[in-house]
């Protein structure tokens, strides 16, 4: 309790400095300045109908969403479902997915101030609260169960960094995971981290973002990005992160079959100008995606500046290099190319998808290299090999298709709370 006193003051101390972080992340996002309220409690209020309530801190768990938001809606059709994040580029995710379903609303979660978060909860009253992977809050959770409202913590994941910065915090940390009625583990690693940082009993789920249906749509859009480039070898660096680039670029450059294209696709949306000037000062000729379907035979690289277009991405490549995993990031994510059935490249820091790459490793979808230079070089040996890069792609989609089945199982833990 005490230590959970000290936590809100010092909420309540640093709250000028948070409202600076709002203003400079504003330079490259202003949407940053847009529904200000909202971090402090003010959701919307549905009027007494029953409300199931998920927490996706941004893009990645927005899309992780997508498999429960499908099964819920059909199961508990008098419900409505309120998506909560805490980036504009996740609430930008949430309109992406589901803009024209009715039943589904978005906000800003509040921040962990006890007066914010009990504001928030009087004014959604949820039936039930899932938050995603690992988003935790000690005050939001404390009135969560004042409320009586049970939380659930959905496809969670626990890194070794990020257990050891949770353990350091000792009763707190302890108390908060303690608190949740159901914590739902991917793995049986995470559980144990998980456990030791205070969960009680967290079953072993498996992940629900394998149960993401690829859209049509994006494939034939995919084949169409295809179509524009022919015959060329095409190499994927997907998701990619800043400091990650210029050596991408590089080695490119250096490495790469003269004929081959790159399409560079960066994590976050509010560096694509700047990933964009960085191609054209190494350069390197360059078209853009948000000015159409524009590909030149001399184009070099082609940047995917465009939103939830990964699948379109995945499904042109012959090879995808995954970011976010060249430098100490923990990696993102590898299921969409593995899902389409494209061959695979890691780097040495996958600590956010262990379980996953490992097991991707060990069945022959994917290869992990110690920095880009060897990436691209391990890109032009598998696009010079038809039959081994055939071989990748189809163990990619088996171990895709054998990693299925969370979101039933999450659901079956759900409707404990949902009677």
């Amino acid at each position: 309790m005490f230590a959970r006193l000290l936590y809100s003051l010092l909420w309540h101390l640093i709250l000028p400095l948070v409202g600076l972080r709002l203003l400079w992340r504003a330079r490259r996002q202003p949407e940053y300045l847009q529904h200000v309220g909202e971090r402090f409690g003010a959701a919307p209020s549905f009027g007494g109908e029953p409300v199931i309530w998920l927490h996706a801190v941004s893009v990645g768990e927005t899309r992780a969403t997508q498999p429960l938001v499908k099964a819920i809606l059909a199961r508990y059709p008098a419900h409505r479902i309120l998506l909560t994040h805490m980036t504009p580029t996740g609430r930008a995710t949430a309109q992406e997915l589901y803009g024209r379903e009715s039943r589904v609303s978005s906000c800003y979660l509040p921040y962990d101030l006890p007066w914010a978060v009990r504001r928030f909860l009087r004014r959604v009253r949820p039936n039930l609260g899932i938050v995603m992977e690992t988003e935790v809050w000690p005050n939001l959770l404390v009135a969560a169960k004042q409320q009586g409202i049970p939380m659930v913590l959905a496809n969670a994941r626990l890194s070794e960094r990020s257990a050891r910065g949770y353990l350091r915090l000792g009763g707190l940390a302890q108390a908060t995971f303690a608190a949740f009625s159901a914590v739902l583990a991917q793995t049986a690693d995470h559980a144990k981290r998980l456990e030791a940082c205070g969960a009680k009993a967290p079953q072993v789920l498996g992940n629900v973002k394998f149960d993401v249906t690829v859209d049509p749509a994006k494939l034939a859009l995919g084949k169409e990005f295809r179509a524009m480039v022919g015959t060329r070898p095409v190499i994927l660096a997907a998701s990619t992160r800043e400091g990650e680039e210029g050596p991408l670029l590089s080695a490119f450059g250096q490495h790469a079959p003269a004929d081959a294209l790159l399409v560079l696709v960066p994590r976050h949306p509010q560096r694509f100008d700047e990933v964009a000037a960085l191609i054209t000062m190494q350069g390197f000729t360059m078209a853009r995606r948000s000015e159409g379907l524009n590909m030149l035979p001399q184009t070099q690289v082609w940047l995917g500046d465009s939103m939830g277009e990964m699948h379109a991405y995945c499904q042109m490549a012959d090879v995808a290099v995954i970011g976010g995993c060249w430098l100490p990031l923990g990696g993102q994510s590898l299921i969409e190319a593995c899902a389409i059935g494209i061959p695979v490249i890691l780097g040495p820091h996958t600590f956010n998808f262990a379980d996953a790459a490992e097991q991707a490793i060990a069945e022959g979808a994917a290869v992990r290299c110690q920095d880009l230079k060897e990436a691209m070089i391990a890109a032009w040996g598998i696009l010079a090999d038809a039959k081994r890069r055939k071989a990748m792609g189809e163990a990619g989609r088996a171990f895709a298709q054998a990693s299925q089945g969370a979101t039933e199982r999450t659901m079956g833990v759900l409707a404990e709370f949902l009677h």
